[in-house]
């Protein structure tokens, strides 16, 4: 996982955030503990991004997940309940062949920005 990726982790255009890729790696690696574990950090890791531009999880109005195991849907559903107040945001699961360092799980938000 590189630290300093040649792109914008956040964007903003107009009212609008989007962010690149969120990955569930911490201090540079990626969490133990397979879809779960690293879906809970990748929206840790969410939630620390946006509060670096003054937004919250709740201004996430669309998630986009990509699965290596399109069996996981489950443990991601349970992760969206338990991170995503009602009314939680639109969201799209796309299963993947791979991802970036062996990965099982990856997501990018469009976000809300009116308030940050």
């Amino acid at each position: 996982m590189a630290a300093d990726p040649p792109y914008s982790r956040i964007r903003h255009a107009g009212p609008v955030a989007v962010t690149a890729g969120i990955l569930g790696g911490r201090d540079g690696d990626l969490v133990t503990g397979g879809t779960a574990a690293e879906l809970d950090q990748a929206l840790s890791n969410l939630r620390s991004l946006l509060g670096g531009e003054d937004l919250l999880l709740r201004d996430v109005v669309r998630l986009v997940v990509y699965l290596v195991d399109i069996d996981d849907v489950d443990v991601l559903n349970e992760a969206f309940v338990r991170w995503f107040d009602e009314p939680r945001p639109a969201r799209t699961t796309v299963a993947v062949a791979a991802l970036p360092g062996g990965a099982h799980v990856e997501i990018d938000a469009t976000v809300d920005a009116r308030h940050g």
